[in-house]
């Protein structure tokens, strides 16, 4: 069952990573051949089991393990269990962790070049935006600046159109924005992205904002509709202004040596899964969108719609400040000419 899969529940966290081999355990049957040595991917992730990444990822779990006659599956381990997304990417580099989804922005600091991805106003759509991250012909060259940090990216998927909201009042205009400290995801795309919107971009750990909201520390933060309503910040900023300025994603990394151990046809395998559950993952997470709002309206939030075009305008230096090598032009090209 799905729920003897989910390390969800910190009191479990150490005793489930001292259960399980650093990539994987025994047990688990083989078909005609009996038991078989079983490999658990210990997968970490920063939200709720209930997110539409981590039911992709139950659903490719599932899959890998019929397609492996139970030699292959994944256990997340979700709500930060496992430590703040920073942390986690570590841990995936150090190989003490297997897998983590972490945002694209994180990557940045790893290679300059990812900023590219992470601009705002850059995708006409969350189909579009899937439709060039996982293309190897256009990020091939990027994903592969990674591998020497021990970071290798398996897929990536779609985090949501992000907003801003705040405490006092909405936000109609970058004026609006003006000496407010909003939450920020901790890069220089970011801060930068914030302050050309009025704001001063003030980066910290998701699971600190909804205190640093409430005592006064932070005016606001954006996020998408999901992680707004589920970590219930509709209670402490209660203006949800739709500026739609970053569609950033989100994806899966792995260790390149945890990798490289699979059986190659169930590598083959596990590479088909994760591409089919990127669409599994866009209609899962439009679902959990208006049940999002849903949620949030219930508990006390207004949301409002802003002139984009005011912000887009705002915000286009950072187009030109951040494409600058051959690489990110490339890509920043190639993502122009897919749009519908």
């Amino acid at each position: 069952m799905r729920s003897m899969r989910i390390g969800a529940i910190a009191g479990i966290a150490t005793l489930g990573l001292a259960l399980t081999a650093c990539s994987g355990g025994s047990g688990g049957s083989g078909g005609e051949g009996g038991s078989v040595e079983q490999t658990v991917f210990r997968v970490a992730f920063n939200q709720n089991i209930d997110h539409p990444q981590a039911q992709a990822l139950l659903e490719v779990s599932d899959a890998l393990e019929e397609a492996t006659d139970g030699a292959y599956r994944f256990e997340l381990f979700t709500d930060e269990t496992l430590g703040d997304q920073a942390a986690t990417i570590e841990q995936v580099q150090s190989g003490t962790l297997d897998f983590a989804l972490v945002a694209g922005s994180l990557l940045e600091n790893f290679e300059s070049d990812f900023s590219v991805v992470n601009l705002p106003y850059l995708y006409e759509s969350p189909e579009h935006q899937m439709e060039v991250l996982n293309d190897d012909e256009i990020m091939g060259d990027l994903y592969e600046t990674l591998v020497d940090d021990d970071i290798q990216v398996l897929t990536a998927y779609h985090g949501g159109v992000r907003n801003v909201y705040t405490t006092d009042g909405p936000v109609e205009t970058p004026e609006d924005l003006g000496g407010q400290k909003i939450r920020v995801i901790g890069s220089d795309t970011n801060v930068l992205m914030m302050e050309l919107m009025g704001g001063v971009g003030t980066p910290l750990a998701q699971g600190e904002v909804y205190t640093a909201i409430q005592s006064g520390v932070l005016d606001g933060a954006e996020n998408n509709e999901l992680i707004y309503s589920t970590l219930s910040h509709a209670e402490i900023a209660p203006f949800y202004s739709r500026t739609q300025h970053l569609m950033m994603p989100d994806y899966l990394i792995g260790n390149p040596a945890v990798l490289e151990r699979m059986d190659a046809d169930a590598r083959e395998t596990l590479d088909e899964l994760l591409a089919e559950s990127v669409d599994t993952e866009l209609g899962l997470f439009a679902d959990a969108v208006d049940e999002a709002v849903a949620a949030a309206e219930e508990a006390g939030a207004t949301f409002s719609e802003v002139d984009v075009e005011v912000f887009r305008e705002a915000v286009l230096p950072i187009h030109e400040q951040r494409v600058t090598t051959d690489l990110t032009q490339s890509i920043y090209d190639a993502i122009d000419a897919a749009r519908g």
